[in-house]
């Protein structure tokens, strides 16, 4: 049995002092259709390495050694599809782990039901790519050689104003 790389130290981030009228200490949950909750499970696992538990009976819910978790709601052939910019991302330790685990997407492609595989490329800060899985959900495995994202999008702020300029679209 494979063991589990350690949780990083940096996982966790206080929340920020704010005003707003919900005062929430965590961001807990998301959610995401399926097809048929075995052959997710059976994907989520084996491939993407998440701990799933099955809670409800049209439900399950997979997380990654954090206390955030995504509910994995089976709803058959009503699954409505998502597009590459609707995406969950998984960091990895390394370039060459991207390569891997993009070369396995295309490897088992077929036995994970895996619908399209895109090329590996520097984009937008990181070295990735992205895949549909069987249920139409998008992936991102990714390398950032700052470490995580996270915190680099949050230690510079906002770097564009929110209102329209011109050329935005």
């Amino acid at each position: 049995m494979a063991t589990n790389p350690p949780l990083p130290e940096n996982c966790r981030v206080d929340p920020v002092e704010r005003s707003s009228i919900v005062q929430p200490f965590c961001l807990s949950h998301g959610t995401l259709e399926c097809h048929d909750l075995a052959e997710s499970r059976r994907f989520y696992e084996e491939f993407l390495g998440l701990e799933c538990v099955r809670h409800a009976k049209p439900a399950m819910s997979f997380r990654l050694g954090m206390r955030f978790h995504v509910v994995c709601v089976e709803v058959g052939d009503q699954i409505h599809p998502c597009n590459v910019l609707n995406h969950w991302g998984l960091d990895v330790a390394s370039r060459q782990e991207v390569e891997h685990a993009h070369a396995m997407a295309l490897q088992f492609k077929d036995k994970y039901k895996i619908r399209q595989v895109l090329d590996v490329q520097d984009m937008h800060g990181v070295y990735s790519f992205y895949f549909e899985d069987l249920d139409h959900n998008w992936w991102e495995i990714q390398y950032y050689e700052g470490g995580f994202c996270h915190d680099d999008y949050f230690d510079f702020g906002d770097r564009f104003p929110m209102g329209r300029e011109q050329g935005d679209a």
